[in-house]
């Protein structure tokens, strides 16, 4: 049996007599803590899920790849399909709306290393759901959604789970319903974001309703959507019922962020943020890896709305994000990135509280890809 646990040395034990949050154990795959980063575009690859992991997340799940796209052996996609060597399980997400391609993708992945499959039903965006009848538009046609869930639970020997929302909007939230036939077809855990696909990331993720869901079936669920801090953590967990948590954008800059949520979820003592030195590090660990897995000219860039994320709320972080991201040199960028963070640690300045939602419009730029 593949098991991750989080890093002890970034998660708290429990507090005598605490109560903890359970392991989800997959027949193969044992989820220890259940506080998983979501796939993400454009922000859950290898650098970042290696980090993430190592800092005491429970599982991270890749970036959406397309089924058709891995069946090509696309050289970006086979990039983002790419998982760890050592440390735990490595879960792949897959989206396409053809069982059989869908299944023969899964097959693709489990041999190039993954330990777990997971199928895209919730990502809203156009070109996806509308232009190739995939992610969220998948819970219009239960009937292909049930063959595609059973074609690919058939084709691989590990794991298979979903990712979905409540629905397409409020006048079709077959959510519950999808996780019975999910269950009928061999899939091993539900995660649901509690918005609509006609929501998009407007207005508030209904963690009550992922109750129903929960009570739709005997599988385990997991909660997602607008968990930003560690109390919203706990309130999903409270109104859902789910058997763990999802977390997204809120990942954005804080990497750390899912090891402070399993260490209250798991009956720990609250843990701080990493003080600035320490965050400096991380910094440029995230970067370095970057530049090793993209390449250095393609990697600094991509690390740009990185750097931008974890700057924000330090003073005179829009001048450094603004004078950093103009530089094509990797070099010249990490040398700008440790000078700004001792300024600030020399000047004992600390960070002021962090935004924790963003516009419709940013959020959809660079969404969960469910």
């Amino acid at each position: 049996m593949i098991e991750l646990r989080p890093d002890p040395a970034f998660v708290r034990p429990p507090a005598r007599g605490a109560r903890s949050l359970p392991p989800i154990d997959l027949d193969g795959v044992r989820i220890e803590v259940p506080v998983i980063v979501a796939p993400m575009s454009g922000v859950t690859d290898l650098p970042f899920r290696e980090l993430a992991r190592r800092l005491g997340a429970g599982l991270v799940v890749s970036e959406m790849i397309a089924s058709w796209a891995m069946i090509h052996e696309n050289a970006a996609t086979l990039r983002m399909a790419e998982v760890a060597q050592e440390g735990g399980p490595n879960a792949v997400q897959l989206a396409g709306c053809e069982p059989d391609a869908m299944a023969q993708a899964a097959r693709i992945a489990v041999d190039r290393g993954a330990d777990l499959i997971d199928i895209n039903f919730g990502c809203p965006v156009k070109k996806v759901a509308v232009g190739q009848m995939a992610g969220s538009a998948l819970m219009r046609d239960e009937t292909l959604a049930g063959s595609l869930l059973e074609a690919v639970v058939r084709a691989v020997r590990v794991p298979v789970t979903l990712k979905m929302r409540m629905g397409w909007d409020h006048q079709s939230l077959n959510a519950p319903r999808l996780a019975r036939i999910a269950e009928e077809s061999g899939i091993r855990m539900v995660s649901v974001h509690g918005r609509t696909r006609q929501q998009f990331y407007t207005g508030t993720a209904d963690w009550s309703f992922v109750g129903q869901v929960k009570q739709a079936t005997s599988l385990p669920v997991v909660v997602n959507g607008d968990i930003t801090s560690v109390q919203a953590a706990q309130q999903a967990l409270a109104q859902s019922g789910a058997d763990g948590v999802m977390i997204g954008r809120g990942c954005y800059g804080r990497p750390w962020f899912p090891a402070q949520v399993a260490a209250l979820l798991t009956g720990g003592v609250p843990m701080p943020d990493p003080d600035l030195a320490s965050e400096k590090a991380i910094v440029l660990e995230h970067y370095r890896a970057m530049l090793t897995h993209f390449g250095r000219q393609a990697g600094s860039r991509i690390a740009r709305k990185h750097v931008s994320w974890y700057s924000a709320g330090l003073s005179g972080s829009a001048g450094f994000r603004a004078a950093v991201n103009r530089l094509d040199d990797a070099d010249a960028a990490m040398a700008m990135i440790s000078d700004f963070y001792e300024r600030q640690v020399a000047l004992g300045i600390g960070r002021a509280p962090r935004a924790t939602q963003q516009t419709g419009q940013e959020a959809t730029a660079m969404s969960e890809a469910a």
